[in-house]
């Protein structure tokens, strides 16, 4: 029964973009037939699912499938920011950070294929230790944000075919918009709202973007945005996953803004003693509320990470983190 829902959601989605049949296989465009497999995540204004594509001679190959939700292919401004976010991914092509294929339009419904990933996001990574009520380890937690700051450096540094900085800002980085693979990967995803020069709308100053709790101060108050208030966000991440707590509370209301911008910082020693001083000065310089003492790039702040974890010799890499991925989820890390 379960299947059948799903397939039956899956077709008012694609009500104008393709057809089933009864072996749940939708055709969203005249050379591309997938298979769907099962609904990975929903929110915003998009619904991610796993497909497998289906080739000449039996080929298969497994992705995800991202769709417009039905509400949002009516509205000219979703459309157009979910383009954008194929437009802009396309050309980002790095370890960290989730590929994107292809975007397909079939009369007017659009979806995005995307790279899929078999593994967790970073909520899911903490909800699990708040499940088992045990802390994520010190260098684990410096590990997966230093592949986000590697994603995040990349991205801010792109330019065009020209030359010209495209002026990349995520704007939403948050734990369920980075996964860590259950072959050790750690991949930022999702820049539906990102903003970049001439391939993104952007509306800064006018209409807010991100999710409150992760915001940097600069999102809070409806300024312009760089590349540092993504290095905030991050920060926000950092400090969550080695304390165990939120931040600034899990609430999209104005008042979790007002702590964004009026509370300071609570010191992260007072939470774990233990800290190691270098990884404290870390994370308080990324959560600078002032600008000009925050990590300036994220590729400055991925580099004290690194120096942290490896300037002793031997430090945490991809197969430190499938094992211990393998015995956080020792059941879906075999699937």
């Amino acid at each position: 029964m379960a299947e059948i829902c799903f397939v039956m959601n899956f077709k008012l989605i694609f009500e104008r973009a393709g057809m089933f049949n009864q072996q749940g296989i939708v055709e969203i465009h005249d050379k591309n037939t997938f298979r769907l497999v099962k609904k990975i995540a929903s929110g915003g204004m998009g619904t991610v699912y796993e497909a497998v594509q289906l080739g000449a001679e039996a080929f298969q190959k497994t992705m995800a499938i991202k769709t417009l939700m039905e509400d949002a292919a009516e509205d000219e401004e979703f459309v157009e920011m979910f383009i954008g976010e194929a437009k802009l991914v396309a050309d980002l092509v790095h370890e960290n950070i989730a590929q994107v294929y292809q975007l397909g339009r079939y009369q007017n419904s659009f979806y995005i294929a995307m790279e899929y990933i078999r593994g967790i996001n970073l909520q899911e990574f903490y909800d699990q230790h708040v499940y088992q009520n045990r802390k994520v380890p010190e260098e684990i937690s410096c590990f997966i944000i230093s592949r986000v700051c590697r994603a995040l450096e990349y991205a801010h540094n792109r330019r065009d075919v020209n030359g010209n900085v495209l002026g990349v800002v995520h704007r939403d980085v948050s734990p369920k918009n980075i996964m860590i693979s259950f072959e050790g990967v750690v991949k930022l995803t999702d820049f539906g709202i990102a903003k970049a020069a001439n391939v993104m709308h952007n509306r800064e100053g006018d209409v807010l973007y991100g999710k409150v709790p992760y915001m940097s101060p600069e999102q809070a108050s409806f300024q312009v945005t760089d590349a540092r208030s993504d290095i905030f966000s991050l920060g926000i991440c950092f400090y969550e996953m080695l304390s165990g707590e939120m931040l600034f509370g899990n609430e999209e209301t104005i008042m979790t803004m007002q702590r964004i911008l009026k509370e300071d910082i609570p010191p992260i020693r007072e939470k774990i003693p233990d800290i190691s001083s270098k990884v404290e000065a870390i994370l308080v310089k990324s959560l600078h509320k002032n600008l000009d003492h925050r990590y300036q790039n994220a590729g400055e702040m991925g580099s004290d990470l690194e120096h942290f974890m490896y300037d002793g010799g031997y430090g945490p890499t991809n197969l430190t983190l499938i094992k211990y991925l393998q015995e956080l989820f020792p059941e879906k890390s075999k699937q």
